[in-house]
């Protein structure tokens, strides 16, 4: 009964979070964004998807540092197939307040560095090597621990094959989830004795 109480209370004092406090020290971020999901219907028939499932550590207030991992197939009937793939180190800083018009909004920036590649069947361009990306976005909490999020990223990859430098502007669509820290779960702890 005690575990089902102490749950019951974690639930509830998420509840009570601003959007500060999803962003506190000691928290977690897991998700991921969606880009580029596309299904083509007429000729060439078009298949398109990106996701990049991430989870991060909040360090300090209004930071947190962790790892992306970014997947990525383009093909049409006819025309070869690209493959995008990346393993990256994670960092984002959250800025300002709560955003007035949109009471629970955050804007924030990102920033991404690994390896990863593109690779494009049919001769086309080549490249595997250092990965990176940064850009601005802006978190929407719709609950006080969910998030759905837009980001503008630009994205480019150094290194190896038949191109030595591709880029590309990227607008994702993501969904995360900010996760109470230890030192939140040992305070409602504290508070039910």
């Amino acid at each position: 009964m005690k575990k089902f109480t102490f749950l019951f209370l974690l639930a509830f004092s998420a509840i009570g979070f601003t959007a500060n406090a999803q962003i506190q020290r000691g928290n977690v971020l897991v998700g991921g964004d969606i880009a580029g999901l596309n299904f083509g219907l007429n000729s060439p028939n078009v298949f398109n998807v990106n996701i990049s499932p991430k989870a991060a550590w909040f360090v300090e207030d209004n930071v947190a540092l962790g790892a992306a991992v970014n997947l990525g197939l383009q093909t049409a009937k006819g025309h070869g197939t690209t493959t995008t793939y990346g393993v990256d180190a994670l960092g984002r800083y959250y800025t300002g307040n709560d955003v007035s018009v949109l009471k629970h909004g955050r804007f924030f920036g990102e920033g991404t560095v690994g390896v990863g590649g593109v690779n494009i069947s049919d001769g086309g361009g080549n490249t595997n090597g250092l990965d990176f990306s940064f850009g601005p976005g802006f978190a929407y909490f719709i609950t006080p621990n969910i998030g759905l999020e837009t980001l503008l990223k630009y994205n480019g990859v150094v290194g190896f094959g038949s191109q030595t430098y591709q880029n590309n502007l990227g607008l994702t669509f993501g969904f995360q989830i900010y996760l109470p820290g230890k030192s939140t779960a040992n305070k409602v702890k504290s508070d039910m004795k």
